[in-house]
């Protein structure tokens, strides 16, 4: 049988070789045109594959005879084995007959038994749910939704997944995220009232710890109120903490989430500030996002609102500076605020965090600065500014116990204190101006030992010599000066104020108030001593009053050096410690009050001078000594007098008021000078066209009038006959043209020991040009007589050499 099956391959093989060979020389007989040559070959090749197959079929005839013969002989032992097969068969099926209807029947048992477990168990799943969703909704009805929403979850994930597709169960399965939504929604209205409760209580939250940082720093209740008000702080902070950490549920699940404020108002025990507020709520609520996944939405949704309300309070009304009760309230929000972020930041996990703070810390600090260097901008009490500092430093101190960094806001109190300063310079400049225009400006009278001991007591004086003097007697100050050394005590005092509880060393707050000082002697006291000086009504004897009390408190400013360094507890001689400049000040305000006395004097001569009418055609005295003019008269009695009273002689009005010497003398001079000017400018004014000899003549008995008054020592002190100096010029003038010594003016000009050194030729060309007028002008018949043409001729030769003694200085 396989070489029958190789043979047909074979020939199967050969008749493709056969076939292809063919179709191929078919194409080339086709194509060659050779089809009966083409015929002939394949008849023979035919032939030869026929005798081919007949000799294989020949060669394999006899196996396949053999192979029928068998095949025959098997299907006679099949015909038997199929009989015994069926008889077999009938046999068993007659006998498994009882047996198969016994197994149906254990087979319906079985399929009973295993509902009967199904259903059972089924019943087992189902009863936990109905409970679970039983007590679902006694929480829901209850309102304890954290609770609530943990049994949810636990039949959402356990539950309901056990119990199979149910129509109930698809029911639960469907009202299952209602039911979150509705716990969420409800959580978060309560989140919401919570804010807007504490919004509205922050200042009283604030007001609290305020008076919690202020009974610690008390001395006298310290010790009773402090401990109780950190164990109170610290146990509520452990408490929510432990309570968070063990299975995450709040303390409270009480419904309020609202700050419990009204009945607290008169209670001065609180424990802390925040045991007024009911912040169950907030952990409520995160404690509910959490379970929902919704964390990071509920943490952005607080800050967010928080946030916000963080703008609110740190927005100022816009009458805040008009009283302290308005920056009050302000800061007491804002702390309120602060210490119920800083408690949610110590009893939550990671709902705020140290990063969040800070930066709503600093947020608020540029708000709260800028809105100060505002609102105080408006400040003009001092009062209120103290209480504003005041009120500033219990602020910084309070959130500095909640640890939050103040050191800006201990900035804006140095800023402030340069406002401060400036409003104290004003108000103090307003009461030296009452003390300087209710002065009398005379000395002080004392009568008794007691009145001497308050004025003493009130101005460091130190005068031996007066207090040998028997009562009655006089201080050489007037009341300005204890009321200015007062006033200036009261100021340091005021700086001092403001100085304490800023954390500042004790050289800080010296230097501060020397420098505070020292703009109230340069500035302040300066420009009111100017303005007592420059004011219309004050009198030479009040100008030299402000001498002798500038020059009395400039004494005084080393007391006021060591008074400062006693308060202050700084030694005046510390390394670079600020010294007062009140010696500078009162020796400037007694300069300006020695120049205006020379300024006043100068003013009175003028007035006096104003009354001369000098008869400038006079003729020549005929004979006799002239008297000088009524008001030279007059201006020499008036400068002796003032003179008299200036330098203390017996019967003035002002004892012990003594001018200092230099002053004296110096106005003496000046006024001396001035009136030798005066007359020179008479002799030479414009207006003047023509002068005589006489009238010469008459300006020199005055001018000899004033010779007298200054060799008469009006001021002690002068040397020789220094005060004559002031009338040289014009004397050495009148006595050239009175004389006519023309000849050896001449001669001598320009020479050391020239008679008429201090005579210029310019003012004598001036005034010989007058005079050349009169001659010519008031002798018309001049012409006819020889000696009127002579003296003329003299004249003109005067002038041209004068002329040309002028050319020849000027070359």
């Amino acid at each position: 049988m396989f070489e029958s099956n190789g043979g047909q391959q074979m020939l199967s093989r050969l008749c493709v070789c056969v076939c292809a060979c063919v179709c191929a020389r078919s194409r080339s007989v086709y194509d060659g045109q050779e089809h009966g040559l083409f015929m002939e070959k394949l008849d023979a090749r035919i032939r030869n594959h026929d005798r081919d197959i007949e000799r294989m079929c020949n060669h394999h005839f006899q196996g396949f005879v053999d192979s029928i013969t068998e095949l025959l002989k098997v299907r006679g032992e099949a015909q038997k084995l199929k009989s015994q097969v069926t008889e077999t068969n009938q046999r068993l099926q007659n006998d498994g007959k009882e047996l198969i209807t016994s197994m149906e029947e254990l087979k319906k048992c079985r399929v009973q038994q295993r509902n009967i477990a199904n259903t059972i168990d089924k019943l087992t799943h189902c009863l936990p749910v109905l409970e679970m969703y039983s007590r679902l909704q006694e929480q829901m009805s209850a309102k304890r939704y954290y609770p609530a929403l943990c049994t949810l979850e636990q039949l959402e994930q356990t539950c309901l997944p056990r119990a199979g597709q149910y129509r109930f169960c698809s029911i639960m399965a469907e009202n299952i995220p209602k039911l979150r939504t509705h716990i969420r929604d409800t959580a978060m209205s309560q989140l919401r009232d919570f804010l807007e409760s504490i919004r509205k209580h922050s200042d009283k939250i604030g007001q609290t710890a305020v008076k919690q940082a202020q009974l610690q720093r008390s001395l006298d209740s310290s010790l009773s109120i402090q401990p109780r008000t950190l164990i109170g702080r610290r146990g509520r902070k452990e408490a929510m903490a432990a309570a968070t950490e063990s299975d995450g549920s709040p303390l409270s699940e009480q419904d309020s989430g609202i700050l419990d404020v009204e009945d607290e108002d008169d209670d001065d025990d609180v424990s802390g500030a925040q045991e007024l507020v009911d912040f169950s709520p907030v952990y409520r609520c995160l404690h509910i996002y959490t379970v929902l996944g919704l964390r990071d939405v509920f943490e952005n949704y607080y800050r967010k609102q928080r946030r916000k309300q963080a703008r609110l309070v740190l927005q100022p009304h816009s009458n805040m500076h008009e009283t302290l009760e308005g920056y009050r309230r302000y800061f007491n929000q804002i702390v309120g605020f602060f210490v119920v972020e800083d408690h949610v930041l110590h009893t939550t996990r990671g709902l705020v965090n140290r990063a969040y703070v800070e930066e709503l810390w600093e947020l608020a600090l540029s708000k709260i600065v800028a809105a100060l260097r505002t609102h105080s901008s408006y400040c003009d009490d001092p009062n209120l500014v103290l209480d504003l500092k005041n009120l500033m430093v219990l602020f910084a101190d309070t959130l500095q116990g909640y640890g939050f960094p103040v050191s800006q806001l201990f900035d804006m109190l140095l800023e402030m204190r340069e406002q401060y300063g400036e409003i104290l310079l004003k108000r103090w400049n307003i009461t030296f101006r009452q003390v300087l225009d209710q002065d009398n400006y005379s000395p002080i009278p004392v009568s008794t030992e007691e009145e001497y001991r308050h004025y003493t007591s009130q101005f460091p004086m130190q005068d031996p010599e007066l207090e040998k003097l028997p009562f009655p007697k006089k201080l050489p100050f007037s009341e300005f000066v204890p009321k200015v050394y007062c006033q200036l005590k009261e100021f340091i005092y005021a700086c001092l104020k403001y100085s304490e509880d800023l954390h500042l060393s004790s050289t800080e707050v010296d230097d501060m108030i020397r420098k505070s000082t020292n703009l109230l002697l340069t500035r302040t006291l300066s420009n009111c001593l100017q303005y007592a000086i420059k004011k219309k009504n004050v009198g030479l004897a009040e100008l030299v009053q402000v001498i002798i009390n500038t020059t009395h408190l400039e004494q005084s400013c080393h007391f006021l050096e060591e008074f400062i360094s006693n308060i202050t507890n700084v030694p005046p001689d510390t390394v670079n410690a600020t010294k007062l400049y009140g010696t500078s000040t009162f020796k400037d305000a007694r300069h300006a009050a020695e120049a205006e006395i020379y300024t006043n004097l100068n003013t009175k001569i003028d007035q006096f001078l104003q009354l001369a009418d000098y008869d400038w055609m006079a003729s020549p005295p005929a004979g006799g000594t002239l008297s000088a003019s009524d008001y030279l008269i007059d201006l020499i009695a008036f400068l002796n007098s003032t003179f008299s009273v200036f330098t203390n002689l017996p019967g003035t009005a002002i004892d012990h008021a003594t001018l200092p010497g230099k002053v004296a003398q110096t106005a003496c001079m000046s006024a001396c000078k001035h009136i030798s000017t005066s007359l020179m400018e008479l002799l030479l004014n414009p207006e003047v066209r023509q002068i005589s000899i006489g009238a010469l003549h008459q300006l020199n008995a005055d001018v000899k009038e004033c010779e007298s008054f200054a060799r008469a020592g009006p001021v002690a002190g002068f040397q020789g006959d220094t005060l004559l100096l002031a009338f040289s010029d014009l004397r050495q003038l009148l006595d050239l043209f009175t004389q006519w010594d023309w000849s050896t003016y001449l001669v001598d000009y320009g020479k050391p020991t020239c008679k008429y050194l201090r005579v210029n030729p310019h003012i004598s060309l001036a005034l010989l040009e007058k005079m050349k007028e009169t001659s010519r002008k008031n002798n018309v018949f001049a012409q006819f007589r020889k000696t009127d043409r002579d003296r003329q001729k003299l004249i003109d030769t005067i002038i041209k050499q004068l002329r040309n003694l002028i050319t020849q200085q000027q070359a």
